[in-house]
């Protein structure tokens, strides 16, 4: 038996998740296609965690993967990054460059932060193309000049919580979709990662965010993009 993962699939497997997010973002990436590519993203990891055995997840290294957030109209990505580590299988904590940025570092097996590097990717370039439409739009113009600058920040905040809730929801069916399938990669995953982290030895802390002033109206414009946006639960939908 080899005990090692097979690392030309797990190549194979990060140039299938590339090529579909280069193709997403091709297309300017609402908040549709940025749901779409994880639900497929989601189909991917699985279909690779399926054809390694539990020595093989077990005996995996664990890796990290910085994302450095774009600076110019920054998003609220802190409101959904727990979301994406989690639905990737992996953990995430924030830190500062050498040059005193923000950074984002996904901890875990490498396919899951590979995927977790794509869907913030994607995900931050979709809030960034719906808030480019909403600036367009009969209800932004309704607002004051000196008011403008909360009504954009509202509506990205709108937005990022609403993938989370969503990616959540969809985690929760991938974890349901493979304990039926008799495979525990929540247990699995969690223990190894975990026991990595630990070798760490890393001093992280949770850190409380202060409240922020938003614009009702703006916030729900956020939250209501994808609201039809229909998505299999079990992480199936997006061909």
């Amino acid at each position: 038996m080899n005990d090692n993962p097979d690392l030309a699939a797990l190549d194979r497997l990060k140039a299938r998740i590339q090529a579909l997010c280069a193709k997403t973002t091709g297309n300017g990436c609402t908040e549709a296609e940025a749901l779409s590519a994880a639900a497929k993203v989601a189909e991917l990891l699985d279909r690779y965690d399926l054809s390694l055995t539990d020595v093989e997840i077990r005996e995996a290294a664990c890796e990290r993967l910085e994302y450095e957030p774009r600076h110019n109209k920054r998003i609220p990505l802190e409101d959904c990054i727990g979301a994406v580590a989690n639905f990737c299988f992996c953990r995430v904590w924030r830190e500062k460059t050498p040059t005193g940025d923000p950074r984002y570092v996904f901890f875990g097996l490498r396919s899951d932060i590979e995927a977790a590097y794509y869907l913030t990717e994607l995900i931050d370039l979709a809030v960034r193309s719906e808030l480019g439409r909403y600036k367009t739009s009969k209800e932004y113009r309704r607002f004051r000049h000196h008011d403008r600058h909360m009504a954009n920040a509202s509506f990205t905040l709108g937005m990022i919580t609403s993938i989370a809730e969503k990616l959540t929801a969809m985690k929760g069916g991938r974890d349901q979709a493979n304990n039926d399938a008799g495979r525990y990669l929540v247990v699995l995953k969690s223990a190894v990662v975990d026991a990595e982290l630990d070798r760490l030895d890393l001093k992280l802390k949770s850190v409380r965010r202060p409240t922020r002033m938003v614009s009702p109206d703006a916030y729900d414009a956020g939250g209501v993009a994808g609201v039809a946006l229909a998505i299999d639960p079990r992480g199936r939908g997006g061909k």
